[in-house]
């Protein structure tokens, strides 16, 4: 498990801000989901907690390292699954590996074990096309958590899927997160994704993109099956969506 937090994260593209003093913390094994409307810059905000990009002002700190504009140290998924049709789906799983510098026959070895608990089981020499769009998105996903890092940032990973699929992926992946003692820091546009899967919930508005509200969801994880027709659910649900159109 790892802390990982930023401070006053500022972003301009061609002069334009896009996001604007942003800070928020992600605490060891928390679950923390970043909502807003479209365009607000929640993927930008992304790239530079990632490493990908660097912000024209703050820093990202990883445990108490000034990890601000350097890459891998935390995973990545973004939104679309990105799996390599030409090959087969272990062969996916290990890129990160490979990438490395890790032989292949070292790398194939260490990701097997994992098919089982990520639902691939049988599934190692297919090819992505043969997967349905669950199967698709935990295979992306395997191959995200073979980076091996603590915090795994994921960009709408289920957005895709259908309202069924996404519902038991949600599900899947809180299980997973707990497993693996992965710290998670998830974009969605989806009120009751949120509401269902985190402790904190961050409301990002505005153009620039600020941060305008932090909602500490209650009750705390792990949450019964009634959560979700429950009267606080509703009253939460109702006031992200009200911050969310202010």
């Amino acid at each position: 498990m790892a802390h990982f937090y930023c401070e006053g994260i500022c972003k301009n593209y061609h002069d334009v801000p896009v996001v604007q003093d942003i800070s928020l913390e992600l605490p060891n094994g928390g679950f923390i989901s970043l909502l807003g409307p479209s365009g607000v810059g929640k993927t930008t905000l992304f790239n530079v907690l990632s490493g990908v990009e660097k912000p024209d002002a703050g820093n990202v700190f990883l445990d108490g390292e000034n990890i601000t504009g350097i890459s891998g140290k935390v995973s990545y998924m973004l939104q679309k699954d990105l799996l390599l049709e030409y090959r087969t789906v272990l062969d996916n799983v290990i890129l990160p590996l490979l990438i490395r510098g890790e032989k292949k026959k070292s790398a194939r070895e260490k990701a097997a074990p994992f098919f089982p608990m990520f639902g691939l089981s049988g599934y190692e020499k297919k090819y992505p096309y043969e997967l349905s769009g669950g199967m698709r998105q935990r295979a992306a996903l395997l191959r995200t958590c073979m980076m091996h890092n603590p915090v795994i940032l994921l960009d709408e990973p289920f957005s895709a899927l259908d309202a069924i699929t996404r519902r038991k992926m949600q599900s899947w992946y809180a299980e997973i997160a707990e497993q693996m003692k992965f710290s998670t820091l998830f974009i969605t546009h989806d009120v009751e994704e949120a509401l269902a899967l985190s402790d904190t919930v961050y409301i990002l508005n505005g153009k620039p993109g600020k941060i305008t509200n932090k909602i500490e969801v209650n009750p705390r994880r792990p949450r019964d099956a009634d959560f979700s027709v429950s009267k606080e659910f509703a009253e939460q649900k109702r006031f992200i969506l009200e911050a969310i159109e202010e």
